[in-house]
């Protein structure tokens, strides 16, 4: 596997020198996929969900195929058809004759491939009529079912099925998989309240037909680790307290940690400062200010003032509790349920349990709550 310029990866996946511990939810993973036991994996965005799938699909011992693909771009059946078509011919080899089939068959709805000018991948575009998606996909199931090896199919953002005009769509696709053999799926998702109602709700089709897997956050001591021996193998001397200092402002957050690391790796020198990763940090939320302007003007004021002030409480607990609505100026609790409900909606803030199982609230974007803060 090609070698990154930079250690820090922010997009991809390039082998299990750069990615970081996920040890216990890898073996997990491998054990459930190894014996054919689907799974659902929920966490919150940016977290290093995708990251995880990606490393255990590459950890899939041999007599294994695995397939990827991210429905959050599509908005119906027929979309979803061509995702599933472009990701199976760009995983199954076509010059084998099982390969062969499946892509003659795909070949067969007489799609459109163009290629993606930047990588260069295959992308399939077929125009079926009116309802007919589900009887392909269902059709591209059973060959994959027919396949040699043993078939892994990872579905990220599953939820946007919930968005397609087609009505139930779920139980559909429930019912066209339940009886495949050969094939296990990875269904994850970032929105934890729709996950949940598809999993974990009995009238739903999908309930308790998987194994289900949330993943937080990695250790703070083990990232630690991590950052420094990168840093430390290109030369570059950082200090534990410094790295602490930027977990502390990151929140451990995947994505933002990863980000944070790059940009400092990219121009420091060989000793790293406090001042390095500020500087970056600062530069970070200077570059996004516009969008965060933007989102301003997107929000009522009720909305604005609710999200700057969970900002500011970092983790907030009660947000329409007497306390918190007066001191932040909120006016009343109700108004206050009205936006949070809003700013849930919006994926502006999530909620989650803490260790104690305590509900709290959170803004999502971490460079967003950091800027919030200064405001």
């Amino acid at each position: 596997m090609k070698k990154p310029v930079n250690p820090f990866i922010t997009a991809g996946y390039y082998g299990v020198r750069y990615f970081c511990d996920r040890e216990t939810e890898t073996k997990s993973l491998l054990q459930n996929m190894t014996n054919g036991l689907s799974t659902t994996l929920i966490a919150i965005r940016r977290i290093g969900k995708t990251g995880l799938i990606r490393h255990v699909l590459a950890k899939l011992p041999a007599g294994y195929t695995s397939i990827y693909v991210d429905i959050l771009p599509t908005e119906n059946m027929n979309e979803f058809l061509n995702f599933l078509a472009s990701a199976v011919i760009n995983s199954i080899p076509q010059k084998t004759g099982p390969g062969k089939i499946i892509m003659d068959f795909i070949k067969s709805l007489r799609p459109v491939i163009t290629y993606d000018p930047l990588t260069g991948i295959p992308q399939v575009t077929i125009d079926v009529r009116k309802g007919e998606a589900p009887k392909h996909i269902d059709s591209i199931f059973k060959h994959l079912e027919k396949y040699p090896k043993r078939i892994v199919i990872a579905i990220d953002e599953f939820q946007q099925i919930l968005e397609y005009p087609e009505k139930n769509t779920d139980a559909w696709l429930r019912s066209s998989i339940q009886n495949l053999k050969n094939v296990t799926f990875i269904f994850s998702g970032s929105r934890q309240h729709l996950m949940d109602d598809l999993f974990s709700d009995p009238s739903r089709p999908f309930y308790r037909s998987t194994s289900l897997l949330n993943i937080g956050k990695i250790k703070s001591e083990i990232y630690a680790s991590f950052i420094i021996r990168h840093f430390k193998n290109n030369d570059k001397k950082i200090s534990r307290e410094i790295v602490e200092e930027m977990l502390e402002w990151t929140d451990i957050h995947t994505y933002y940690v990863q980000l944070l690391c790059n940009k400092v790796f990219a121009v420091s020198g060989n000793h790293i400062t406090s001042e390095t990763w500020k500087e970056e940090a600062h530069k970070l939320l200077e570059e996004q200010e516009l969008l965060f302007l933007k989102y301003r003007d997107l929000l009522t004021t009720h909305q604005w003032q609710l999200l700057k002030a969970i900002a500011r409480g970092g983790q907030v607990y009660s947000p329409s509790s007497k306390d918190f609505v007066t001191e932040n100026a909120l006016g009343s609790p109700s108004t206050v349920l009205r936006s949070l409900d809003a700013l849930l909606k919006k994926q502006m803030i999530y909620s989650d349990y803490d260790s104690d199982k305590k509900l709290f609230y959170k803004v999502y974007d971490l460079l967003l709550r950091r800027w919030l803060e200064n405001q």
